[in-house]
């Protein structure tokens, strides 16, 4: 069995993770975006996703991970 940590923290390590919606600005070479993130523009790979310009996709580790709206 795995020994698994209870969060007691307002920030857990282990179940924190989150994605971030942010609409696609440029689409790139080789499965890239830009992305427009309401702070900025940052580069994104979309190669698991079929999306397209103006397109809001949630991206977690720089990787969009889905469509969720168009």
């Amino acid at each position: 069995m795995t020994n698994v940590p209870e969060c007691h923290d307002e920030v857990c390590i282990t179940c924190s993770d989150t994605a971030v919606p942010v609409t696609i600005v440029r689409l790139l070479d080789d499965g890239l975006a830009i992305v427009d993130t309401g702070q900025g523009e940052e580069e994104v790979s979309v190669a698991l996703v079929s999306a397209g310009v103006g397109d809001t996709i949630l991206v977690h580790a720089r990787e969009a991970i889905a469509v969720v709206g168009r």
